[in-house]
C-alpha cells in the first residue's frame, strides 16, 4: 500500500464542513484532543506503519 496523495476525497468541502462542526463548542484544549483521537482512529484504519510514515512526511513537508 502506498500514500495517495491526489486528491482523493468524494466531496471535501463537506468533508471540511464536517470537521469544523465536529469542533463546534470545544475548547481549545478538547479540539486538540479531538484531533489526537481522530488522527488515532484513521491511524488504525489505515493499519500500515509504511503508510503512516511516508504520512508524517507529507504532513511535515507542508
Amino acid at each position: 500500500m502506498q500514500l495517495i496523495t491526489t486528491p482523493h476525497l468524494d466531496a471535501p468541502d463537506d468533508f471540511y464542513e464536517a470537521l469544523i462542526e465536529a469542533h463546534q463548542g470545544l475548547s481549545t484544549e478538547e479540539s486538540h484532543a479531538f484531533n489526537a483521537r481522530l488522527v488515532l482512529v484513521l491511524a488504525n484504519h489505515v493499519g500500515s506503519l509504511a503508510v503512516l510514515r511516508e504520512a508524517f512526511d507529507a504532513a511535515r513537508a507542508g
